[in-house]
């Protein structure tokens, strides 16, 4: 889910059981029925504590990784959050170190892999109001 603040910067949080940044969002529990929205809904919940309707479909990516088999990424538009939207924020301790707003500039430091290529390619496409971007590892195709 790309949740946004008033000056643009994009909420990430910090995994403990990986390295690097990630956005609230989460596996899918396709074994109950469950839809990519409704994972991307039920996940940020769970994560920061905040039930956001997704928006429209920003991205998908078709992202290989060295030791899992490749997985289709959805990324969804959470909107831009409130002020008190963010001091409610409450990490899912569990999986969660904390969280933190970032700029554009900041998104390849902090998300590894193809994860900053998606991120920025779905804020390319909200700023450009076109329709979903399709990626292959973080990079546009087609």
């Amino acid at each position: 889910m790309l949740l946004r603040d008033g000056e643009g910067r994009v909420l990430a949080v910090e995994p403990n059981y990986r390295e690097g940044w990630a956005l609230p969002g989460g596996t899918i529990e396709s074994d109950a029925g469950e839809t990519p929205r409704q994972g991307a809904r039920r996940e940020t919940l769970e994560e920061i504590g905040l039930d956001v309707e997704p928006g429209r479909l920003l991205a998908v990516d078709w992202a290989q990784g060295p030791a899992r088999p490749p997985i289709a990424a959805y990324l969804y538009d959470g909107g831009v959050l409130t002020e008190a939207q963010l001091a409610a924020v409450r990490v899912q301790e569990a999986e969660l170190l904390s969280w933190r707003l970032l700029t554009r500039e900041e998104l390849p430091t902090y998300l590894l892999g193809s994860l900053a290529g998606r991120v920025l390619a779905a804020l390319d496409a909200l700023d450009a109001g076109t329709g979903t971007a399709e990626l292959e590892n973080g990079k546009r195709v087609g």
